[in-house]
């Protein structure tokens, strides 16, 4: 894998570009075009992003590993089986966004706008979602577990079968969410309430 690292990559234009197997290190890239890029197998650890152009670019087994975005578009991308771990998201364009799978924890995407996404399957362990639009959002398998939920909106989401162990469940508000049995019963017992069979 090429590696490049200490890099400021400012104003590129790498739109329909592909690029395979590199590993970017402690890099700034700002300004910088991807629409339509093809990254497959990319690596991108401790770098910078702002106010760069992921629109309709395919991310295929790619990760950034602690890595900061801020203002940057993903409009119409798709993330596949990436890893995003540690990486914060800040006033990023997220929507629409396909994600197939993935390892996202302890992502910190505080306040962002993920109404509709599907986020099905995907392990989002110790996420920092405070505050976040998880509207309509399929999270459906997603492992939740020990993950900030607090003020995020929920509304017509469906949770079925996501790991919510060790979630704060009374700062949750699950007004029109679609729940399963098991997870009813963790809320009822968040609230206080004995489930017996």
């Amino acid at each position: 894998m090429r590696e490049r690292a200490g890099e400021r990559i400012a104003g590129a234009d790498w739109a329909l570009d592909e690029l395979t197997r590199v590993r970017f290190v402690d890099c700034e890239f700002d300004d910088v075009d991807l629409t339509e890029a093809a990254l497959t197998s990319c690596e991108f650890e401790e770098c910078r992003f702002s106010l760069s152009r992921f629109n309709a670019a395919t991310l295929t087994r790619c990760a950034l590993l602690r890595c900061s975005l801020r203002r940057c578009s993903f409009f119409d991308a798709t993330l596949d089986d990436c890893k995003l771990v540690g990486t914060h998201l800040t006033e990023c364009d997220l929507r629409p966004l396909t994600v197939r799978g993935g390892d996202w924890a302890y992502v910190e995407l505080r306040g962002a706008n993920l109404t509709g996404v599907g986020l099905d399957g995907v392990r989002l362990r110790e996420a920092d979602l405070t505050g976040a639009d998880l509207s309509r959002a399929d999270l459906r398998g997603a492992d939740l577990a020990y993950s900030r939920l607090r003020e995020a909106r929920l509304a017509g989401a469906d949770l079925r079968g996501a790991d919510l162990t060790g979630v704060a469940l009374r700062e949750v508000d699950l007004s029109g969410a679609t729940i399963d049995l098991a997870q009813a019963a963790l809320f009822a017992t968040a609230y206080g309430a004995v489930v017996a069979a």
